[in-house]
């Protein structure tokens, strides 16, 4: 049975229509990606599909009973509250009880004052929440608060953007909904925590719809494609490589079609000049015909244009850029940058990547000469133009016009050789005439990011600075950006968490090393990861042969209890050592094949029961693997 069926639904703002009779359905188990054109009406359609928006025309019908949760892209908290305030917020009447119960148990761990006041109203409160049943609801919350690593006491308006969408999981989690809603969850995040929700997704089980633009994670995470174009909902099932094979078959026969059915129309409108054969009663019905071709090439909606990108690269810089040795800089006792060294030549295209906090923007900073290290020197090369992307979009004024965005004071801007009218300009980002003087702040996500880089690339520069350029774009504009970047002749420096669109760009990666050590390696995200996973098994390698080599027959007999005071593992205990390495090895190998298993789409569709099955055993390998190193370490210490 269904868990929710969108039936003959039609929203549209303004004179477009985002849906038109469209029609959706989620079966248990599936996870399901939403993807199309930026303003195409996504986010409405998740809004609608989780009650939050209501549809012009249609139904949503959900199964009763089930448990919904939905993720906005962009969450609304009130900074005032707490991380463990906002997490219980969703669980109905005992919310209030538990938040309360958490902020008195919390006064009373931190002070002495009203120590007799505050007891008698924690006794009153638990009182409360047996009534209600409630201890389970609890236990969930600081479950998931602790999975995602928050501090349940810290005040919201302290977190950063990763730890504020870490919050809005936590809470959609919190009430182990049977479907999640998720728009773009991705946002704000840093590739480890990517990655980390990849995983927690494919082990919940629970059936989702999810809007993103990272393919990597479209790949991994989608059992189908639901492709929301022109008003339509088109289903492909797979994940997104299989999308694109079918997708791209799909568009040919299309432009096929329509050029067959344009030249029919060519014929007919040239027929029904002639006149005097036309208007014969005999001809009427071919008439009546010519007229319904009319309203239906009237009606056809074209696919929507592509991003026109182009971008100056202006006068070359010298071969080298910038030099920097044994380069360190600190803030307090916090050091974000240790010894580094490095030699960047013309041409040279870096992505920095690292978790939020590493310190990405210092490094950028240093390379470029904005900052002054520590100690350490920085050389820079000569003739540099560099122009900035800003992930924050600080260097759009909501109050001000598109046109004045991009030149202000003149009505033209000149890109290489070329001149061109602003309006023309804006409508190779895809921006229609007649919003050129609208104000930025009626521009939705993706457009700001459309509207600054068409800011950017109206500058010549030879020196590129792009911090998170991919958030909220569409995948069509991304493939696009891609190629643009690839052949841009000058220096890029590209701060991303799109694991993809890495790869397709950078020649080159820096990367933390941990304690303010960075390192370059060369090619782009996969090859840094693959590198990483081959230091792992080496080391692990080592010290697996470590163990194995330790002598033991030439041994002289311990005593029970042994110099530095530890007590002698007994002969069973020995043997219990030994065996561990061997059945957590047998435990990854089980985890890896069942992940494996639960990324083919195929599985949710034929054997649902199996996927919940595996769901369920993959939790559990989790505990006893945990278990396993924490009866290592006892053994070892």
């Amino acid at each position: 049975m269904p868990h929710l069926i969108l039936a003959d639904a039609s929203l549209a703002f303004g004179h477009v229509p985002l849906l038109d009779h469209a029609e959706f359905q989620l079966e248990a188990g599936e996870r399901v990606a939403l993807i199309g054109r930026n303003g195409c009406g996504k986010s409405s359609l998740l809004r609608a599909l989780a009650g939050q928006g209501a549809l012009d025309d249609g139904s949503v019908w959900r199964q009763p009973g089930l448990r919904l949760a939905y993720v906005p892209q962009e969450p609304p908290f009130d900074p005032e509250r707490s991380v463990f305030e906002a997490v219980v917020a969703g669980m109905g009447e005992v919310s209030a009880l538990l938040a309360e119960y958490h902020e008195v148990s919390h006064a009373m761990a931190i002070s002495n004052d009203n120590h007799e006041a505050l007891l008698d109203r924690l006794h009153h409160l638990q009182a409360e929440l047996e009534t209600h049943n409630a201890w389970s609801f609890e236990a969930q919350a600081e479950r998931v608060i602790q999975r995602f690593s928050l501090d349940p006491d810290a005040r919201i308006g302290t977190l950063s953007g990763g730890q504020k969408k870490r919050l809005a999981l936590a809470q959609a989690l919190a009430v182990t909904p049977d479907i999640l809603l998720l728009d773009e969850p991705t946002n704000h995040l840093d590739i480890g925590a990517i990655e980390w929700l990849e995983d927690m997704l494919l082990a919940s089980g629970v059936a989702m719809v999810f809007v993103t633009h990272d393919r990597r994670f479209l790949d991994r995470v989608a059992t189908r494609i639901v492709e929301l174009d022109r008003g339509c909902l088109q289903s492909f099932p797979g994940n997104f490589t299989d999308y694109v094979a079918r997708k791209e078959q799909m568009l040919h026969d299309e432009s096929v079609q329509n050029a067959k059915f344009d030249k029919f129309l060519a014929q007919e409108e040239v027929w029904i000049r002639k006149g005097i054969e036309a208007r014969r009663t005999r001809n009427e019905g071919r008439v009546r015909r010519l007229e319904q071709l009319r309203r239906d090439r009237a009606a056809r909606r074209d696919r929507q244009g592509k991003v026109e990108l182009a971008i100056d690269a202006g006068d070359k810089s010298g071969k080298l850029v910038a030099e920097l040795l044994g380069v360190s800089k600190a803030f307090g006792d916090k050091t974000v940058v240790r010894d580094f060294s490095c030699r960047l030549q013309r041409g040279d295209r870096i992505g920095v990547i690292g978790s939020n906090g590493a310190g990405k923007t210092t490094l950028l900073r240093l390379i470029l000469g904005e900052l002054a290290p520590d100690s350490g020197s920085v050389r820079l090369g000569t003739k540099l133009q560099v122009a900035y992307f800003d992930q924050f979009r600080t260097q759009l004024d909501d109050e001000a016009a598109l046109v004045d965005v991009i030149s202000p004071g003149s009505d033209f801007v000149e890109i290489g050789n070329e001149r061109k009218h602003v309006i023309s300009y804006l409508g190779d980002f895809l921006f229609a005439p007649e919003r050129a003087r609208s104000p930025v702040k009626s521009l939705s996500g993706g457009e700001r990011n459309r509207l600054l880089l068409a800011r950017l690339f109206a500058r010549p520069a030879n020196v590129l600075v792009l911090d998170e350029p991919t958030n909220d774009l569409d995948i069509d504009t991304l493939e696009l950006l891609e190629q643009l970047l690839q052949d841009y002749s000058g220096t890029l420096f590209l701060v991303s968490h799109d694991r993809a669109f890495l790869d397709n760009v950078v020649t080159q990666t820096i990367a933390p090393e941990g304690e303010g050590r960075w390192h370059e390696y060369a090619g782009g995200y996969q090859d840094w990861a693959d590198y990483q996973a081959f230091r792992r098994n080496e080391k692990a390698a080592q010290e697996t042969d470590k163990r194995v080599q330790t002598p033991r027959q030439d041994v002289p007999a311990e005593p029970k209890v042994r110099a530095d005071g530890k007590r002698k593992l007994s002969y069973k205990e020995t043997r219990e050592l030994e065996a561990l390495p061997g059945q957590i090895a047998a435990l990854e190998a089980e985890q890896a094949t069942i992940t494996q298993r639960l990324e083919d789409p195929a599985l949710y569709q034929s054997q649902p029961q199996e996927a919940q099955q595996l769901s369920t055993r993959l939790g559990e390998i989790d505990d006893e693997l945990m278990a396993l190193l924490e009866r290592w370490e006892a053994l070892e210490s």
